[in-house]
């Protein structure tokens, strides 16, 4: 056991608790006399962690060799996305399964599950990928949790599910025609998402944000303004914990989880943001490193695509607190409150491990 835990990558352990410890002093900030969101943070994490360890001991080749293990995972998550649809509303969709004090998002078991199989197709096809149907075969499995998820309607999310497919296919070697044909065909079913299943309400979003409706750009845009007013009013070394008067107000919303961006620079001002970006430049360096040191074309894939995903997230979540984006919802990953986005992360950085550690 010793040596198996010597075998871990504890830099990339240490990144991660720097980022959680940086969220966890701004949700102390921003939570009530009880601290329960502190604690229950704490609590995620450390639960995660052990997951992680755990998860590492198991050996990634038998996750690998094991097609029904990994269909079955797969068709598990669409189960759990169907069934979610039946619960009632939380924070405005249909995302959530509600466990005593824990909401569960299985949006995040899809996300793990897509994962695993795209990179074990693409491992597999890799000098098939020349072919076209195999674009389109793998386009069905990204399909049906895609449509799903939209259905909540998560947004946010449908996009980061086709984001991952689109980077593992690009990390898989897709010929340029083939990814042209690809926008071609996006483009076009964006056209038909505007005018046909984008609800009224999602429209006004981009429409606020690109301002061609002013005077709902007014009512529409009130959190995006209030995480401006919050980063500006920072200034280089913040206004101190417990002091934002943006975040401490209530004028930010959402300010433990998709504007905690906003509230770590109010709060802890350029020089904090500016080292929460560093540690996310390492992280991403680090496992884009990593991922160039694994023979296997399945471990390759799975890295890559993880990174994709956690850069993804970091992207929208601080595009949408500068402003840069309309609000599509993303946490930022280990930073923001939230346990199902902690479990889902440790347990892919659990299958990281077993591919250090096994190999």
């Amino acid at each position: 056991m010793f040596w198996h835990l010597k075998k871990m990558d504890w830099f990339l352990v240490f990144l991660i608790f720097l980022l959680f410890l940086i969220g966890c002093i701004e949700i102390f900030s921003i939570s009530k006399e009880d601290f329960f969101d502190l604690k229950k943070q704490i609590i995620f994490f450390i639960l995660g962690f052990f997951l992680m360890i755990f998860i590492s001991f198991f050996d990634w080749r038998t996750l690998r060799e094991n097609s029904f293990l990994i269909l079955g995972i797969y068709f598990f998550s669409i189960i759990l996305l169907i069934l979610v649809l039946f619960f009632p509303e939380i924070r405005g969709r249909k995302g959530w399964f509600e466990i005593g004090f824990f909401s569960f998002d299985p949006a995040q078991i899809a996300k793990i599950s897509l994962l695993i199989l795209l990179s074990k197709y693409f491992s597999l096809r890799h000098k098939e990928l020349y072919d076209l149907k195999h674009i389109f075969i793998s386009g069905f499995f990204v399909f049906l949790p895609a449509f799903l998820i939209f259905k909540q309607p998560d947004f946010g999310f449908f996009s980061l599910i086709l984001f991952l497919w689109i980077s593992i296919l690009i990390f898989s070697g897709i010929k340029i025609r083939h990814f042209i044909l690809l926008i071609l065909i996006f483009s076009l079913l964006f056209g038909l998402f505007w005018q046909k299943i984008l609800k009224p309400y999602q429209k006004e979003r981009v429409l606020s944000f690109l301002k061609i409706k002013p005077e709902d750009h007014l009512k529409l845009g009130w959190s995006q303004r209030q995480a401006k007013i919050a980063i500006v009013s920072g200034g280089i070394f913040g206004k101190g914990i417990k002091q934002g008067f943006q975040t401490q107000s209530g004028f930010l919303p959402e300010a433990k989880t998709d504007f905690i961006f906003s509230a770590i620079g109010e709060e802890m001002g350029v020089l904090g943001i500016s080292f929460l970006l560093l540690l996310y430049l390492i992280l991403f360096w680090w496992l884009f490193k990593f991922s160039l040191s694994l023979e296997s074309n399945f471990a390759k894939l799975f890295s890559q695509g993880f990174l994709a995903i956690l850069f993804f997230e970091f992207f929208l979540h601080v595009a949408t607190n500068l402003s840069l984006i309309p609000v599509v919802g993303f946490y930022l990953p280990f930073v923001s409150y939230g346990g199902s986005e902690i479990f889902a992360n440790f347990i892919c950085i659990g299958i990281l491990q077993s591919f250090k550690t096994h190999t």
